[in-house]
């Protein structure tokens, strides 16, 4: 039942990063594509703005599909927490934990879990267990 559930983890929380890497990337999902994504980066002041939505969309989309995939797990989590690290320090981080005022209440969770996944590793229905 463990390797069920961390694929469970895994696949709704890897797939919640392939989203939002798209957004930022191509504007899929309602997102604001690199143009939209770029400029608001600009505005928080993570200059350039146009390539910095360039390396947090690819590296949600990459660590996303790492994660659902369970390869290079603890890579994946690293990548993701990296994204979340970054949204707390530049973008919620200031308005307190709760999420009611758009704080880091969520993007704590996601911390904790793709370190948490990390640490644990993928389980048992993962590319990692049958590659390595």
């Amino acid at each position: 039942m463990i390797d069920i559930g961390l694929l469970l983890i895994r696949l709704v929380i890897g797939l919640l990063f392939i989203g939002h890497g798209t957004q930022k990337l191509f504007g899929w999902f309602g997102g604001y594509g690199l143009k939209g994504t770029g400029d608001w980066m600009d505005s928080l002041g993570l200059k350039p703005g146009m390539t910095m939505a360039l390396l947090a969309g690819l590296t949600e989309l990459i660590g996303g599909i790492l994660l659902v995939l369970g390869l290079l797990t603890p890579l994946a989590g690293l990548m993701i927490a990296a994204t979340m690290v970054m949204a707390i320090v530049k973008v919620h981080g200031p308005n307190g934990l709760w999420s009611t005022q758009n704080g880091y209440e969520y993007n704590l969770t996601l911390l904790a879990v793709a370190i948490g996944i990390a640490l644990i590793g993928p389980g048992q229905y993962a590319l990692d267990a049958f590659l390595f």
